[in-house]
């Protein structure tokens, strides 16, 4: 103990003060930093978007669903993704507001929106204030942000088009179940065959589909305009998807902008 004692007496004090110092930063984790400095200085559970992302035409491909064809009718697993991230979001993160865009139901290819007061959404209590609408209008035509009582805050909202098989409403795609809607039944290759309404679509008896615009409010309670262009890996016209077409690979455009603004505008 005298030897320890006596060492200690020798260094410097200038010099303990600094390895007294270094040693209790070291001890500190950053679970004890301040809010400011663990993060982005939000309440726990907040997220904040990206800005950079406001007021910009981004394009997502082939963002990857459901691929297996074995059972048809069963809902696949849903898969969540966040607009103001631009990324897909790991599923656990499903009671969070780190999603914005979620893909359910029959291959997992009816959308909705992260709503934390709706019993039956998959965000329920978490805090979202997401919703989603769907207009039978191109794209590039849609500037107006509907009002908010225009959101649907459910779960599995819009899918399939009236227009096709097993229809639900205005959907954002059509389903040729027996290939005969859009095509003339006589190749089996188009049946079962989903065509994205991102672009109006002809089919067979003559009439004209129009455009669909899916319009998301996010879980912060931003604003999305999305045209859902293809289900099928790197194949974007109607005509070269078939059956056997790997899917479903979703590839979309989206404009947001934030919260507070009454117009889609890309700047």
């Amino acid at each position: 103990m005298k030897k320890i004692k006596l060492s200690i007496q020798k260094i410097p004090h200038t010099v303990l003060t600094l390895f007294l110092i270094a040693v209790t930063l070291s001890a500190c984790s950053s679970d004890d930093k301040p809010a400011e400095e663990n993060g982005n200085g939000e309440e726990p559970g907040t997220e904040v978007p990206n800005n950079t992302l406001f007021n910009k035409l981004l394009h997502v491909k082939n963002y990857q669903g459901s691929t297996s064809d074995d059972n048809p009718t069963a809902p696949s697993a849903t898969l969540y993704y966040s607009l103001e991230e631009n990324k897909s979001v790991d599923g656990s993160y499903k009671k969070t507001k780190k999603w914005d865009l979620a893909f359910g139901g029959l291959y997992a290819s009816f959308l909705s929106g992260n709503n934390g007061t709706n019993t039956q959404n998959n965000g329920y209590q978490a805090g979202g204030v997401g919703g989603i609408t769907i207009v039978a209008k191109p794209f590039d035509e849609v500037v107006d942000i509907p009002a908010d009582s225009e959101f649907k805050t459910g779960i599995d909202i819009v899918g399939t088009d009236d227009a096709g098989a097993f229809g639900n409403g205005t959907g954002w795609y059509l389903y040729d179940f027996d290939g005969v809607v859009v095509s003339d039944g006589t190749n089996p290759q188009k049946a079962h065959v989903a065509y994205a309404l991102g672009d109006p679509l002809k089919i067979r008896n003559g009439t004209t589909i129009p455009a669909r615009t899916v319009i998301l409010k996010t879980a912060n309670g931003n604003y999305a305009k999305i045209k859902m262009i293809s289900v099928y890996k790197d194949v974007y016209t109607s005509s070269e998807w078939f059956k056997d077409t790997p899917h479903m690979y979703y590839t979309f455009d989206y404009v947001m902008v934030p919260k507070g603004s009454t117009k889609f505008e890309i700047k």
